[in-house]
């Protein structure tokens, strides 16, 4: 990964941490202080504390790649620490599918006379859950150059002690 690639992600990163931070702390702040009062059409708490854990696992997605990038500069990703963000990235994943869920759950019900717009909402939480399984074969892959690496530092203890 090139330098410019390097400092292009982590620009993206940190914007994209510093705006879900600042949403976050405003739909803590609506919870909080009640100054968005509820007209009873949705049920704003409840998508708001969905909203909060939702933008939680994009920011612990964003750690993780942060560190990930980290070791590919250092040249140590192929080890068996970078297993360790890329379980948590799986992790984060799930659970974004799982918040997702739960807001198709929620707007349901006022979906009676367009129930098209539940399934799409489905739909896409089903996306995500396959987002997890790509990064899940990504880890795979992982696991495959890891093993390969180890393997030829064996051959090259093996060969130096032969020369």
């Amino acid at each position: 990964m090139g330098k410019l690639t390097m400092y292009a992600l982590r620009v993206v990163l940190v914007l994209v941490l510093a705006g879900t931070v600042f949403v976050q702390a405003l739909m803590v702040w609506a919870l909080v202080s009640g100054s968005d009062p509820e007209d009873g059409s949705l049920p704003l708490t409840p998508l708001r504390v969905i909203t909060i854990l939702g933008i939680g696992a994009v920011q612990v997605i964003g750690i993780c790649v942060w560190r990930l990038v980290t070791m590919v500069r250092h040249g140590t990703v192929f080890s068996h620490a970078a297993f360790r963000y890329v379980n948590v990235i799986i992790g984060a994943i799930v659970v974004a599918a799982l918040v997702w869920f739960a807001v198709t759950a929620l707007n349901a019900p006022g979906q009676r006379d367009d129930p098209g717009v539940t399934v799409i909402m489905g739909g896409i939480g089903v996306a995500i859950l396959g987002v997890a399984l790509l990064v899940l074969v990504l880890r795979m892959l992982l696991a495959q150059a890891v093993a390969r690496d180890v393997e030829a530092t064996q051959m090259r203890a093996e060969l130096d002690e032969v020369i």
